[in-house]
């Protein structure tokens, strides 16, 4: 009788030692499916690009397969709400900016998501500053012109965004109320067709991102105007700086970019996922790519819940100064 219950527990042991196994395996086995990457713009946006750079080097790092989602609508914050209310498995994530991570709930108070409470940082990639451009109807091609035309037409001209309260739109606002000009916005969908349309002259200035912007500038079919940044950057670096103009010192705003998971996915998933988007943005072919758009890259020590706090602030007086609000 020993004999048989030494042999049953000996069993139980076993059997027991075969499960934990199995769940650490389980465990380990993640990404075991293709991972779902949502941006919340068309394609052909900044965003779009940058997070495309970043999910084809985080697939190669986690040895898996990324599937893009693009979602656009609401200035980024359709897609957002969507992975939100995924399964927190770390098979859905999102890709976005300042805008749809802090912007868009300043605007609009009735946004069911605050991203500070409802996601997960896997981390901030880099910042991008933005370039005013202007249409070659225009007449207009400096800084001081733009300036000028504008405060002499009042109401008269417009500038086109991908969206309201998209990082273009807080862009132009904090333009005009520094300025003290009167320029009507003009949001689109998504950064996609803007170059087009300002290159046909169906608007005369627009902010983009360098990425979107430089295909355009290259062709010579619009022009720069200024960067968003305090200084100038190395991709247009004969293009000044917005705060290069007296009435526009001090001017100084640029888009982040950050991955993001929803709020309850398991620790080791989001761990894992945090150590592959390090290894990915420290990879040649991913910098390069980045930097070709005109992003400046994080350290990857960057702590994401405090930027979004200090943005939240900032973006608030331009909320309150533009009367931007909903």
């Amino acid at each position: 009788m020993n004999v048989l219950l030494q042999a049953i527990r000996s069993a139980g042991t076993a059997l027991a030692t075969l499960l934990l196994a199995f769940a650490a395996s389980a465990q380990t086995a993640y990404p075991a499916r293709p991972v779902s990457v949502v941006i919340g713009y068309p394609a052909g946006g900044s965003v779009d690009a940058v997070g495309r750079a970043v999910a084809e080097g985080l697939g190669r790092k986690l040895g898996a397969t990324m599937v893009i989602e693009n979602a656009g609508g609401a200035a980024g914050a359709i897609g957002v709400q969507r992975v939100v209310n995924a399964t927190p498995d770390g098979y859905t994530l999102v890709f976005g900016s300042s805008s749809e991570f802090v912007a868009t709930r300043l605007l609009n108070p009735a946004q069911k998501y605050d991203a500070a409470r409802d996601l997960v940082p896997v981390g901030y990639v880099g910042s991008i500053p933005l370039v005013l451009v202007a249409s070659k109807q225009s007449g207009v091609t400096t800084l001081a012109q733009f300036v000028s035309t504008v405060k002499a037409n009042p109401g008269k001209t417009s500038y086109g965004t991908s969206g309201i309260g998209s990082m273009l739109h807080f862009s132009g606002e904090l333009v005009k109320k520094q300025a003290g000009l009167s320029i009507t916005h003009i949001p689109y969908r998504g950064a996609g067709n803007i170059g087009s349309d300002l290159a046909g002259g169906a608007i005369e200035f627009a902010f983009l991102g360098p990425g979107a912007a430089q295909p355009f500038i290259d062709a010579g079919r619009i022009v720069p105007i200024a960067v968003t940044s305090a200084q100038r950057i190395p991709l247009l670096p004969d293009v000044p700086a917005l705060g290069e103009h007296p009435a526009l010192k001090g001017y100084d705003l640029v888009a982040w970019y950050a991955l993001m998971a929803p709020r309850k996915t398991p620790g080791e998933v989001v761990a894992k996922l945090q150590s592959a988007l390090r290894e990915a943005l420290r990879e040649p072919a991913v910098r390069r790519r980045l930097e070709q758009i005109g992003v400046v890259i994080g350290r990857g020590d960057e702590d994401l819940a405090q930027i979004m706090a200090k943005d939240a602030a900032a973006y608030r007086r331009i909320v309150a100064f533009a009367n931007m609000r909903e």
